[in-house]
């Protein structure tokens, strides 16, 4: 009782949303420290003050996604989007190497294997990606939980099967990073944006490398991947990083000033705690759903309910004040902690309306 009080408290204490928002997926909100936070970085700025705070912020929040990826600090480098990240792992293949891929997977964890155009990429069902790796296998990149419907991938199934074929595996956590135990330890390479459940503003993003660095050439290597950074400003670098900070792209200062302040909240709070409330609540709509004779795309576990051919009604639930998603003609709801078990009922009602 003590610790869902806490949950409780802290989670009024930081949120106060003007609409029903069921939308996590594609932006979560911004915690009320995170808004103070970034006010005192725009006034430092402003002020003309040193800022050197906000670079402690950035290394603030590589030890926080750290702890929550379950992976050492010097594994952890900072940038500005997954696809950015992607980029790095795609330049790094041969010529001619197999990237397995999830069909309509999302496109940032796809294209820059794309256009490179002498890769051979393979997109396989979901449900069948363990089972598609094969000797010659290079590499399997997929989400870990779906973007359009929130199917989660079995990822130790993969993880096995890319051991038994000696194929790297690439895993975005973009969509589960802050509800969802990661386990990134498990990989080689994985990613995720900030925006979503790790409440943070735009513009960061997370990439975990393996210590050996996995064979990466960090080609978008500037100042910040340098061993000292502020004495590898001009000219070549020196000597880059000896830790994944040699993938560091230069940092977005104030959107790290206002992450650390989220992702110390979602510490505080616990995974497993954010986990129970977040899965509870999809739950309550799946048996809503079933009530009113919908059936959401089937996705055991996920924060994040879809529900064939009701996607065409997101604008007209926007104007009620109930904020979802439209993807592929589906609709999409998220849910975090900052739900509540009456949001969840006012959207059904709204359906069945």
């Amino acid at each position: 009782m003590e610790t869902t009080q806490t949950f409780d408290r802290l989670v009024r204490a930081e949120f106060a949303p003007r609409s029903t928002y069921l939308n996590t997926a594609s932006n979560g909100l911004l915690p009320a420290r995170t808004v103070a936070a970034l006010h005192e970085a725009a006034v430092l700025r402003a002020e003309g003050r040193p800022l050197t705070p906000l670079h402690e912020d950035v290394e603030a929040c590589r030890a926080a996604y750290a702890r929550l990826a379950g992976v050492p600090v010097t594994r952890v480098a900072t940038g500005a989007s997954v696809a950015a990240h992607t980029g790095v792992i795609a330049a790094s293949l041969p010529a001619g190497a197999e990237v397995l891929t999830a069909e309509d997977d999302f496109t940032s964890v796809l294209n820059p294997f794309h256009v490179r155009g002498d890769l051979k990429v393979r997109a396989v069902p979901l449900e069948r990606i363990a089972e598609s790796v094969r000797p010659g296998t290079a590499l399997v990149a997929v989400s870990a939980p779906q973007s359009a419907d929130g199917r989660v991938a079995d990822l130790p199934a993969l993880r096995e099967a890319a051991r038994e074929h000696g194929a790297r595996t690439y895993v975005d956590f973009s969509q589960s990073a802050g509800w969802l135990p990661m386990a990134a330890d498990a990989f080689d390479f994985s990613a995720s944006v900030s925006f979503k459940w790790l409440l943070g503003p735009h513009g960061a993003a997370f990439l975990v490398v393996p210590e050996d660095f996995g064979g990466l050439t960090p080609v978008l290597a500037g100042w910040v991947a340098g061993e000292a950074p502020w004495d590898s400003c001009y000219g070549p670098v020196q000597e880059l990083a000896r830790s994944a900070r040699r993938f560091d792209l230069t940092p977005a200062l104030f959107t790290f000033a206002g992450l650390r302040r989220s992702l110390e909240l979602i510490e505080e709070l616990g995974v497993a705690a954010v986990h129970a409330h977040d899965v509870a609540l999809a739950d309550r709509f799946r048996a809503g759903l079933a009530d009113l004779g919908h059936t959401p795309v089937p996705a055991p576990g996920s924060a994040i309910v879809s529900v064939p051919g009701l996607g065409g009604r997101q604008g007209e639930l926007s104007r009620a004040g109930i904020e979802v998603s439209d993807r592929a003609g589906n609709l999409r709801a998220a849910f975090h902690l900052y739900n509540t078990p009456d949001d969840v009922d006012r959207l059904l009602a709204a359906l069945a309306g």
